[in-house]
């Protein structure tokens, strides 16, 4: 039996490095499962593509993307349930504050995304493959990253929100509203960070309907701690950002006990040279940068939208912001599918199954372009009553009214890109969703300065559109490439 065991444990190690080697041929992921077959390792298994027919498929999709799209859906609530309570606070600095403090930490936060994404990928791939340590491994490198950008987040703070809230600009009253609730807040970054870590490695393991419990726990804690803290102990705009960090620091101890339940048991303990094995943080931070590049090129984008809208006057600033939000809503539903994508497409490549690949594919696809097009019709049909539901200035109406079909073009426009992402995301092919992006960005660019001058903020929606054509353009050409090396081997 020693000697059973012996050889377990350097087969162990031979997969591991193998997995951990930052190729993307796919021939890592070959050759460690051709390790654990030779040396009879019992572990998870790799997914598999036993599924009898497409209907199997198609519930596969749908059991992931609908709890992703309840969790996504949820999201906006920590900033419903601030802006809410702080809209009964005496004076109108208070909700000023909060909003812009809110606003802060979306960008914040936004531009950390990488850390959910980079480790759906991931976790799918080792999921995949069966590859215990691998998940183990990973989920532990990436959990340590977080903390460590949210602990730099914390030190910084001072330097950090003043120069962002001057940016954002407001009253001296609205400002230091702002501050006091960033300042509290703020001390929940680690927590807040680590929670993408806690989403991504469930979304890779497929299990979305524990990232729904944590997202739905998470609201749960900030809409009661909010209430009493600002209406119980009346602290005010400090209670609404203890709250909220409060939800943030609750939501990963949940998460954190959901994973330890989870955990794979037998494993030899985690060593810290296998943890900072070189290839394998390389490989990390490699696809954690490229995502975050990614990111900074789309948030300029849109920073360069809301630039140019503003300068056309506060009605088409007021309209184009009410129109965004449809389709932020739409992203939201429309991105459950994306989701679903990288953790499926992840797993097949895990596996080295190509069979399951193209269907994790096409079926992901098929539902995405499906609500694509019932958002394309419900605003089409109904775009001038949701825009009479959300504002009742005429000016603003009017406005939204003229530049409506855009909007409604947007999701069949914008679905390409948006799955695309998804799937290359779960093939951890991120050095191209950076480079296909800053094109898309350069893109945007010149279409905005071409165009605006003619069609003026027609113009403008034309250059974001073209922003999302180029994406998905640029990814759908690179996509074959993903079938040909993945499964090289």
């Amino acid at each position: 039996m020693a000697d059973e065991g012996d050889r377990q444990t350097v087969c162990n190690s031979i997969v591991a490095r193998v997995w951990t080697d930052p190729g993307r041929s796919g021939h890592n992921s070959a050759t460690a499962r051709q390790a654990r077959a030779t040396c009879r390792i019992e572990d998870e298994g790799p997914l598999r593509s036993s599924a009898p027919g497409e209907a199997n498929w198609h519930r596969r999709v749908l059991a992931l993307a609908l709890p992703i799209i309840a969790a996504n859906l949820t999201q906006p609530l920590l900033s419903v349930v601030d802006t809410a309570i702080a809209g009964h606070l005496p004076g109108p600095s208070f909700l000023g504050g909060v909003a812009l403090g809110g606003l802060f930490f979306n960008l914040v936060f936004w531009g950390f995304g990488f850390l959910r994404m980079a480790t759906t990928g991931l976790i799918a791939q080792a999921h995949g493959a069966g590859d215990r340590e691998t998940l183990r491994a990973t989920l532990v490198r990436a959990l340590l990253l977080a903390v460590a950008i949210g602990a730099a987040l914390v030190a910084a703070q001072g330097p950090l929100i003043a120069t962002a809230l001057a940016l954002l600009g407001g009253s001296a009253e609205v400002s230091a509203a702002a501050h006091l609730y960033c300042t509290i807040r703020i001390w929940a970054a680690p927590m807040a960070l680590a929670n993408y870590v806690v989403l991504g490695t469930l979304l890779g393991r497929q299990r979305a309907t524990a990232a729904l419990l944590i997202q739905a726990f998470i609201n749960l804690v900030n809409m009661v701690a909010a209430a009493t803290l600002v209406f119980g102990f009346g602290w005010g705009v400090a209670g609404l950002g203890a709250a909220t960090a409060l939800a943030d620091t609750a939501g990963f101890a949940l998460g954190a006990a959901i994973l330890y339940r989870s955990r794979s048991r037998g494993l030899v303990p985690l060593a810290w040279a296998a943890l900072f094995e070189r290839a394998a943080v390389a490989r990390l931070v490699l696809v954690n940068r490229d995502i975050f590049v990614r990111t900074l090129c789309l948030l300029a984008c849109f920073a360069w939208f809301a630039h140019e809208g503003a300068r056309r006057g506060d009605a088409i600033l007021a309209a184009n912001a009410l129109l965004l939000n449809l389709q932020t809503f739409m992203a939201y539903v429309l991105d459950g599918f994306a989701q679903a994508a990288e953790a499926l497409v992840g797993a097949a490549i895990g596996a080295g199954d190509r069979a399951a690949y193209r269907s994790a594919v096409r079926v992901s696809t098929l539902w995405a372009i499906a609500g694509a097009a019932c958002f394309s019709s419900v605003y089409a049909v109904a775009g001038s009553a949701i825009v009479a539901a959300l504002t009742d200035q005429a000016p603003i109406r009017a406005a939204a009214l003229v530049y409506l079909p855009w909007a409604a073009a947007s999701p069949l426009v914008s679905v390409w890109s948006f799955q695309l992402d998804g799937i290359f995301i779960g093939a951890t092919r991120t050095r191209e969703l950076r480079d296909t992006m800053a094109l898309a960005m350069a893109c945007f660019l010149a279409a905005a300065v071409a165009l605006q001058p003619v069609l003026g903020n027609h113009g403008l929606w034309a250059a974001l559109m073209v922003l999302m054509i180029a994406r998905g353009l640029t990814l759908g050409l690179l996509l074959p490439r993903i079938g040909r090396t993945a499964f090289a081997a």
